[in-house]
C-alpha cells in the first residue's frame, strides 16, 4: 500500500502527538511505501498551512500509486477539508482528544463535522471516539486505535537523583494543565499520605508568570480558557505558584533527562496520573502511563476520559475514582499489597501497547479491516 502522511507535529517538536506521529510515519515503512509531508520547522506554521493543498497534490501527481492520505490531528485534518484537488484519494483523519472536545459550538458544529468527508476517522481511545460520535460524526467510520509505546529494554545506569528527603516518593509528570489534577491532588490527597509519602513533581514550571500569562489573565474567562486549552498553556501553574513555596512534602524538579526520568520511574513508590474533570477538554489517551509502566513503575491513574484506554486497571496499573480523595489516600496507604504485582503489569503494557501494533492497527484501518 502507498500512503501520504501529512502532520504538523512532528520532531524537533517534543510532545505526545509528535512522538506518536514519529512512531507512525516511520513504522509504517516497514508495511507500506510512505510519503510524508511534516512540518519539522524550517518555515513559519502559517507558510506550512498556507502551501499544503498544492504540496499535497503535487506529491499525489509525482506518485500517482497514492492509494491513501492521512492527517494525523483534527486541526490539520480540519484545515484541509476544504481542499478539492484530491478528493478523489482516500483520506483519513486521526483525533487525539481537545481536538474533538475544544469549547466553542462554532467549531464543533461547522468545522470538527467536516470530518465526516473523510473514508476513516481514527480516535486514540474510547472515550475521544464516543465524543466523536457525540460530536456528529458518523459512527460508521469512527474506529478506535489506541497508541503505542517504547517497549525496548532500555539500559540507562543508575545515577543520584536530587531528593534529599528519605521518604519514598510519588511521581507526576508532565505540563501544569488543569485537567492532569497537580493542585488538586497537592490541596486534596498529599496531606492524607504526607507523613509516608513525598511528592516529586517533574516538567515544565515557570515560578513567576511570564508577558503571556499576564496577558492572558486580563481577557475575559471564556476567551482566556478557549486560547489556554488551544495553546496548551500550563493552566495550573498560578495555583502551584500558591501550593510549591516553602511546601516541605513536594519537590518541583522542572525539565530532567530523560534518563533521568527513567529513573524516577524506577525508583518511585508510584507514578500517579490524578486526573480530574474538566469541561472542553480532556486527556486523549495517557500515553505517560505506558511509559512509567514499561519503565517498571506502579501506576495510579484516575479512570477518566481515554486514560482507561491506556490502563486497564489491575493488568498494567491501577485505575481510581476521580476526584476522590478519600479513595486515592486509602489505596496510596496499601500500596505495598500492590509491589509485586509491578513486573506483571509492566509485562503486560509491553505486550499490548507496542509502537509495531499500533502501526499495524493503522495499516488494517487503511485497508478497510475493521477487525482491530
Amino acid at each position: 500500500m502507498e500512503i501520504l502522511f501529512v502532520s504538523h507535529k512532528y520532531p524537533p517538536s517534543t510532545g505526545g502527538m509528535e512522538k506518536q506521529s514519529f512512531e507512525l510515519i516511520n513504522g509504517m515503512k516497514r508495511y507500506a511505501k510512505v510519503h510524508m509531508l511534516v512540518y519539522e520547522g524550517q518555515e513559519s506554521l502559517l507558510s506550512f498551512f498556507i502551501h499544503l493543498q498544492k504540496r499535497i497534490t503535487q506529491i499525489i501527481k509525482e506518485n500517482p500509486g497514492i492509494q491513501m492520505v492521512h492527517f494525523n490531528d483534527g486541526l490539520i485534518g480540519t484545515f484541509c477539508s476544504f481542499h478539492k484537488s484530491y478528493a478523489h484519494i482516500a483520506r483519513s483523519v486521526t483525533l487525539h482528544g481537545l481536538d474533538v472536545t475544544f469549547p466553542s459550538s462554532f467549531y464543533r458544529i461547522r468545522l470538527l463535522t467536516r470530518m465526516n468527508r473523510y473514508d476513516k476517522i481514527i480516535a486514540v481511545s474510547d472515550a475521544t471516539a464516543k465524543e466523536a460520535i457525540k460530536s456528529g460524526l458518523d459512527p460508521e467510520k469512527v474506529v478506535v486505535v489506541a497508541n503505542g509505546v517504547d517497549t525496548k529494554e532500555n539500559a540507562y545506569s543508575a545515577e543520584e537523583l536530587p531528593i534529599i528527603d528519605p521518604r519514598p516518593f510519588l511521581l507526576m509528570l508532565g505540563r501544569p494543565v488543569e485537567r492532569k489534577g497537580f493542585s488538586w491532588f497537592i490541596n486534596h490527597v498529599l496531606p492524607l499520605v504526607r507523613k509516608k509519602y513525598q511528592l516529586i513533581i517533574v516538567g515544565p514550571y515557570k515560578e513567576v508568570p511570564n508577558l503571556l500569562e499576564r496577558i492572558l489573565h486580563i481577557l475575559p474567562k471564556k476567551l482566556r480558557t478557549r486560547i489556554m486549552l488551544f495553546l496548551g498553556f500550563p493552566s495550573d501553574s498560578v495555583n502551584l505558584r500558591k501550593l510549591l513555596p516553602g511546601n516541605p512534602d513536594v519537590k518541583h524538579l522542572g525539565h530532567l533527562p530523560y534518563t533521568t526520568i527513567v529513573q524516577l520511574f524506577r525508583r518511585s513508590a508510584a507514578f500517579i496520573m490524578p486526573n480530574i474533570h474538566q469541561e472542553g477538554d480532556m486527556e486523549g489517551f495517557g500515553l505517560v502511563c505506558l511509559e512509567a509502566s514499561v519503565n517498571g513503575a506502579l501506576v495510579l491513574a484516575s479512570q477518566v476520559d481515554g486514560i482507561p484506554s491506556a490502563i486497564h486497571s489491575y493488568k498494567n496499573g491501577i485505575l481510581l475514582p476521580a476526584d476522590d480523595p478519600n479513595a486515592w489516600a486509602k489505596t496510596l496507604m496499601d500500596l505495598e499489597k500492590y509491589q509485586n504485582k509491578k513486573e506483571a503489569f509492566t509485562l503486560y503494557t509491553k505486550e499490548n501497547f507496542s509502537w509495531d501494533r499500533m502501526v499495524k492497527a493503522y495499516l488494517k484501518v487503511f485497508q478497510n479491516d475493521h477487525v482491530l
